[in-house]
């Protein structure tokens, strides 16, 4: 039985040293190895969370981008329709006044016109009318003087005609 104690210790003191020297040699590298691969792990996990909140932050911040501009657009297309718009208007009152600028000088061509056939037909009125004075009196009516009583008696009868009108 003695046989069977020391055995027996031998044993246990075997079984210590090979705790104590595998604890040493094997136990804490091994412990320390997970825990840093723990930590890694962890230090991973947190960088793709801390990753994960930027890529949502900055989505959140490019659609705001791209609603901005949008908006943008938006703005700059209306600047310029009103643009457009308010040179088409300039475009078209430009030609109004050119229009309006071309019928006064028309007008005033055809007065101008009116006036010298007006003129002109005074002028032969008043030699046949002389003409015929001459006739009557059977004789040549060849002064100035009264050439210029028959425009005036000319003037005077168109001028009662107009006010008649």
């Amino acid at each position: 039985m003695l046989d069977f104690s020391v055995t027996f210790v031998i044993t246990i003191i075997n079984i210590t040293i090979l705790f104590l020297v595998l604890r040493k040699l094997l136990f804490k590298p091994v412990t320390k190895f997970m825990a840093d691969r723990a930590e890694r792990i962890q230090s991973s996990i947190t960088q793709s969370e801390n990753d994960k909140a930027n890529a949502k932050a900055m989505l959140a911040q490019y659609e705001a981008q791209l609603k901005n501009a949008e908006t943008e657009a938006q703005a700059i297309v209306s600047k310029a329709r009103k643009r457009a718009e308010a040179e088409a208007e300039k475009i078209i009152a430009d030609s109004r006044v050119v229009a309006e600028e071309t019928i006064a000088n028309a007008k005033k061509m055809m007065e101008a016109e009116h006036e010298a056939s007006l003129a002109a037909f005074r002028q032969e009125a008043a030699t046949l009318v002389i003409l015929a004075s001459g006739r009557l009196v059977g004789r040549e009516i060849k002064s100035e003087d009264n050439k210029l009583y028959a425009a005036m008696l000319l003037k005077e009868a168109s001028a009662l005609k107009a006010g008649e009108k």
